[in-house]
């Protein structure tokens, strides 16, 4: 495996906190992101040749947080739940399939 492709996925959870504005850290982005984390772990896709999953701070698009980013594919999410979580590890982590309705 090149370095280019150490983790099949790259996932960067925007985490970050704003005063009196806007931002993902207000919509739970954190517990999300370590849910996201564990459910990784518990289907065994994390690490190297894996998936590996990162805090972000802002990714800029603060109103249509939280957002959630899949590299390599480049792929923008936002997310309300564990649910669309759940969705987006089995739809495109696991089949290579973005999911749509997700998409920002």
């Amino acid at each position: 495996m090149s370095d280019k492709h150490y983790y099949r996925y790259h996932l960067f959870f925007c985490i970050h906190q704003r005063d009196g504005a806007a931002c993902c850290a207000d919509q739970d982005s954190q517990p999300l992101r370590d849910y996201s984390k564990q459910r990784i772990k518990s289907l065994g896709l994390f690490g190297a040749g894996g998936i590996r999953i990162n805090n972000a701070g802002c990714l800029g698009r603060c109103a249509e947080g939280p957002v959630l980013v899949v590299y390599p594919d480049g792929v923008w999410y936002t997310y309300q739940n564990r649910s669309d979580v759940d969705e987006i590890i089995e739809s495109h982590l696991q089949n290579n399939t973005p999911v749509e309705r997700l998409k920002i």
